[in-house]
């Protein structure tokens, strides 16, 4: 047990004077001091602390040389402070889903960083029987390949919705077959059709290598468990040297000031200390989602 006293804690946008105390990797209690307690102490107000990020990637599971994997995910993950990736599987046809995850895993069983995936479908797997086979196998994200407006309407959304209950794995819009001109159209269709039919989903596209917003991460069901300093919650966050920002965020930190990231700190470990990076092969876990948009938060 030990306590980070002087932390200076981004949430919000904005910045909390406070202090944590820690114990078996875990925040115990946030507090604005822990003056009565005789334990170690680390002064952490030359900083500014964030939780650690959560990327999508969709490149990962293309990467089967170790070598190639680890210089990947030093450079694309850990020297950004991203400490959980978020992608998918490809699957063509129904049987393809247990192998390809099965495939996925095993690729990652070196991984250093927390990973959590979801599956790519083209629409004409949008059927109850292989809906019924993520919830069971609890997929927290379908990716659907959309090709045009059309084929949006055949799908029969009513039955689609009892077969993803109760579990929700939000739909989520890939375009890569449309004219750019078409693109809003559908988009706006999809959209449209989400929301009549009361179907979790995004209405917008992933952007590839970028950080997952609290809105998308609790609809996937991998926020607060990630990306969250709570009670409760794993011992993972960054340290970025502190300066006299009126106006700090954690995008703007990932995009504009990497320059400013110290230390990361992933489930208690120093995974980064200046341009020091550990790679701890194995100590990445399968991040299972029990429960897709546990908080009603807006999207």
């Amino acid at each position: 047990m030990y306590i980070i006293e002087n932390v200076n804690l981004l949430t919000d946008n904005q910045l909390k004077k406070c202090s944590l105390l820690i114990n078996n990797n875990r925040i115990a209690k946030i507090d604005s001091h822990f003056n009565k307690y005789r334990l170690m102490k680390m002064n952490a107000d030359p900083y500014v602390m964030t939780p650690t990020n959560v990327l999508f990637n969709s490149n990962i599971p293309q990467i089967k040389a170790f070598r190639d994997l680890k210089a990947y995910v030093i450079e694309e993950f850990l020297l950004k402070g991203c400490t959980t990736l978020f992608t998918y599987v490809n699957v063509s046809y129904e049987h393809e889903l247990l192998p390809k995850i099965s495939e996925l895993k095993t690729t990652l069983l070196s991984s250093p960083i927390d990973f959590c995936f979801g599956v790519r479908i083209p629409i004409r797997l949008i059927t109850q029987s292989f809906l019924r086979k993520c919830k069971k196998n609890k997929i927290p994200a379908i990716f659907v390949d959309l090709s045009s407006i059309d084929e949006l309407e055949k799908v029969p959304w009513g039955w689609i919705r009892e077969a993803m209950f109760p579990y929700n794995s939000p739909l989520i819009p890939i375009i890569s077959s449309i004219e750019k001109k078409e693109v809003k159209s559908v988009l706006s269709k999809w959209k449209g059709i989400m929301k009549r039919e009361n179907i979790p989903a995004l209405y917008e596209e992933l952007a590839e290598n970028q950080l997952l917003s609290i809105a998308v991460l609790n609809k996937i069901g991998l926020y607060p468990q990630k990306a969250s300093l709570m009670c409760g919650n794993e011992v993972s966050y960054n340290l970025y040297t502190k300066r006299k920002d009126k106006n700090v965020d954690d995008v703007n930190l990932f995009h504009y000031h990497s320059n400013r990231l110290a230390v990361t700190v992933h489930k208690g470990t120093v995974m980064r200390a200046g341009d020091n990076v550990l790679f701890k092969p194995g100590y990445g876990e399968h991040v299972r989602v029990q429960t897709p948009s546990y908080f009603s938060l807006p999207t």
